[in-house]
């Protein structure tokens, strides 16, 4: 029997941004498939709706692979794609398996012999890198620093050198309600001459993307409670 495909499925980053989010073919796809994997049930269904889902929701199946459902056999969420049905895999935010949970579920569709789509959609760390001006050729993305104060100053300023030596943007996040704190660390140790882009609520109303040296950033007060950020660190010789 031949094996279903496994669609990965992007999602807005911001409130009210379907329109820049979902392409035609977005719509075209969910509305071919019954079968999703996703991270919280609750969001999905939304998301669904808002890209134009015509398929009753009452006749969907939603495997959930949230966090309490993790570290457990991978094996029923399979059952669908193994009996030839197509299924979507969808993350909280952007593109499921960039800097998402849902790799793991990709990895195992390989490992599978399940054929993965991945469809065009937003995603932050993509975004940030398009509207910091750095180099984008070659980039790295870290995910989270330390949280330990001198472990996190210690990584920046080994950051600020690899984008020195490498020529190479450093990128990085942290959860939003510590974002001022990883701000107020940048700030204070990296050099004045580093470039420090900052890309805040990406597609969303309130968007904030800003790109100049720390020596200017020490002079401008910003906000960034609770607001989804990626940060872009530069530095040339």
């Amino acid at each position: 029997m031949q094996k279903g495909t496994l669609f990965l499925i992007p999602v807005p980053l911001a409130e009210n941004a379907t329109q820049q989010s979902f392409t035609p073919f977005v719509g075209d796809t969910i509305n071919a498939i019954t079968v999703y994997i996703v991270e919280n049930e609750k969001t999905a269904r939304k998301f669904l709706k808002e890209a134009g889902l015509k398929t009753p929701q009452s006749e969907l199946v939603i495997h959930d692979y949230g966090k309490h459902k993790r570290n457990t056999s991978l094996a029923p969420f399979f059952k669908e794609l193994a009996a030839g049905k197509d299924v979507g895999l969808m993350s909280e935010a952007g593109c499921p398996g960039v800097a998402d949970p849902g790799a793991e579920i990709v990895a195992e569709a390989h490992r599978r012999g399940i054929k993965v789509v991945p469809l065009v959609g937003p995603s932050a760390i993509l975004l940030a890198l398009m509207a910091s001006g750095f180099n984008g050729q070659s980039f790295t993305f870290h995910g989270y620093l330390p949280i330990d104060k001198v472990e996190r100053a210690k990584r920046i300023k080994e950051l600020e050198q690899l984008a020195l030596k490498n020529r190479q943007t450093q990128i990085f996040m942290e959860t939003p309600f510590r974002n001022n704190h990883l701000y107020e660390d940048v700030l204070k140790n990296a050099s004045p001459q580093a470039m420090l882009s900052i890309a805040c609520n990406i597609t969303g109303a309130d968007e904030f993307i800003k790109t100049q040296s720390v020596a200017l950033w020490k002079n401008e007060r910003i906000d960034l409670h609770k607001k989804p950020a990626i940060f872009l660190l530069y530095k040339q010789g």
